[in-house]
């Protein structure tokens, strides 16, 4: 089975892509989704502990842990202890799951896959791009957004020059949706040639 890890930058339409390879059988693992499933269940009580005052009602509360973590960037690794390894355990769940159901290909979402180097644990890397203006544009339409929350959160992650330059595949999504599907399509062609290696080294359970 190959493995495909999905990311880029916050705006560029990761799950534009991802729900199009949803929609041709491709199994899709949302890092994103875990974590907010995550904070709602048993990473809670430890992100209460290693941070007082920031859950409610049994659920973190997303604004006081932001909050938390404002008033010291080195927090951040704290509260990466905790979520990453949960968030791991998810991931190997479902790749042995497509593993044992004849999946050819399965995908990782994962929007910091080239900052945390989970890349060394895929066997492609596809990068969603788009151009800066897009991007702002996107973003800035989202509830409580502003420009300098955007740049703050751009700047804990690698440029997209950058994260295209270490893609194997990318796909822009500047254009038209029906130019996004054909990209797709394009590269769920080419993997069928890639070579498997990176479940059974580091995601087969025994």
């Amino acid at each position: 089975m190959l493995i495909v890890g999905l990311t880029g930058s916050i705006g560029m339409g990761k799950s534009t892509v991802a729900g199009l390879l949803r929609a041709r059988g491709v199994p899709v693992f949302d890092a994103d989704a875990e974590v907010h499933r995550l904070y709602a269940a048993e990473a809670a009580p430890l992100i209460e502990k290693a941070f007082p005052g920031t859950t409610s009602a049994g659920q973190v509360d997303r604004a006081r842990l932001a909050a938390a973590l404002a008033k010291d960037e080195g927090q951040f690794r704290k509260l990466e202890e905790i979520v990453h390894p949960l968030v791991h355990d998810a991931e190997q769940r479902f790749l042995n799951d497509a593993q044992r159901s004849g999946t050819a290909v399965a995908v990782l979402e994962i929007p910091l896959l080239l900052e945390v180097g989970r890349n060394e644990h895929v066997d492609v890397v596809v990068v969603v791009s788009a151009p800066a203006h897009h991007q702002r544009a996107r973003v800035l339409e989202r509830p409580g957004m502003t420009d300098d929350r955007l740049d703050a959160l751009l700047a804990r992650q690698l440029p997209d020059a950058e994260k295209r330059l270490r893609a194997d595949f990318v796909v822009d999504t500047g254009g038209t949706f029906a130019d996004t599907e054909a990209q797709v399509d394009a590269i769920l062609t080419a993997l069928k040639s890639k070579p498997a290696h990176a479940f059974v080294r580091d995601w087969q359970l025994p």
